[in-house]
């Protein structure tokens, strides 16, 4: 009689049915993988993107658009669609972030449009905020205050050098430099130059009064007698320099004198040894007679015939 079997009853041969497992500590299982992100848009090729799916560039540098030319671009679009795509960064699978061309997608939701041709890039906020100030700066979009304070953000929120500054916008230095200096300028000035009433000559030339009363006061003349950069330039300097604004009136006045009064002029001053300046009009006038002391004065009424 077969002697019954002794596999399902030995413990050594159930201990090495379990194989590795039983020699192997126990591991928890690994993580589920996390949900794909859709990929980097590398291509550099344009995708048609819903207007909706756009958010507003935080990084803009123009506070102002014109509305007849915006609305003279929907029309355009609306006929021959947008000729130039936008470029935009990817902030989620539906979101994405204007990085440069706000005017036409402002005037493709004008026009009535759904999608707008658009270049995706991955690029840093600091990356985003230069594109956005050369492409304005290149483009000549952007008011003195508006460049102005475009540099200032370049220098505030990612410490840029002007040299750096520049560099990155390919402008000189020293222009770099003139556009932060307009951030001096009182409030009301500054929104005068931005309303295009004074232009970037006339405010750079303001800047040469020392304290924000002078440069309110210079310019409010300035809009009132419409001076050009160049009558603005020698009113700062009359300002600044006034003895030698009344010396140059003497000069333009000498330089129109009648030869006859001149003459005189000249006669009298030899005769007293001091300064005299005859001031005439058609036959009428007045003669000035300067002198620095009682000795002068006394040498005045002397010669005249006075005791």
């Amino acid at each position: 009689m077969a002697q019954p079997s002794q596999s399902n009853h030995d413990p050594k041969r159930r201990a090495l049915g379990k194989g590795l497992e039983s020699l192997l500590p126990q591991r928890p299982a690994p993580p589920a993988p996390a949900p794909a992100t859709p990929p980097p848009d590398t291509s550099g090729k344009p995708l048609e993107i819903p207007l909706d799916q756009i958010v507003r560039n935080p990084f803009q540098t123009r506070s102002h658009f014109d509305e007849a030319q915006l609305q003279e671009l929907a029309q355009s679009i609306a006929a021959s669609g947008v000729v130039q795509p936008i470029v935009v960064k990817r902030l989620g699978e539906n979101s994405f972030q204007l990085i440069t061309g706000e005017r036409r997608w402002l005037a493709s939701r004008k026009a009535g449009k759904e999608t707008i041709p658009a270049i995706v890039r991955q690029v840093s906020d600091e990356q985003a905020l230069e594109m956005t100030i050369v492409e304005n700066l290149q483009r000549a979009d952007l008011n003195p205050m508006e460049q102005a304070r475009a540099y200032q953000r370049l220098s505030q929120e990612f410490k840029m050098t002007q040299e750096q500054m520049a560099t990155r916008t390919g402008k000189e230095r020293a222009s770099v430099s003139n556009f932060l200096r307009l951030l001096r300028l009182p409030e009301g000035v500054q929104l005068r130059v931005e309303a295009g009433e004074l232009s970037f000559g006339h405010a750079r030339t303001l800047l040469a009064l020392d304290n924000a009363e002078a440069i309110t006061a210079a310019a409010q003349k300035v809009l009132a007698l419409s001076f050009s950069v160049r009558q603005t330039e020698s009113y700062v300097q009359g300002l600044l320099n006034p003895e030698k604004k009344a010396a140059k009136a003497d000069k333009s006045t000498l330089d129109e004198q009648d030869p006859n009064v001149k003459e005189a002029q000249n006669r009298l001053q030899r005769t007293l040894g001091l300064k005299v300046r005859i001031e005439d009009k058609k036959g009428k006038g007045r003669v000035i007679i300067e002198y620095s002391g009682l000795e002068d004065f006394d040498h005045i009424l002397s010669t005249l015939g006075e005791d």
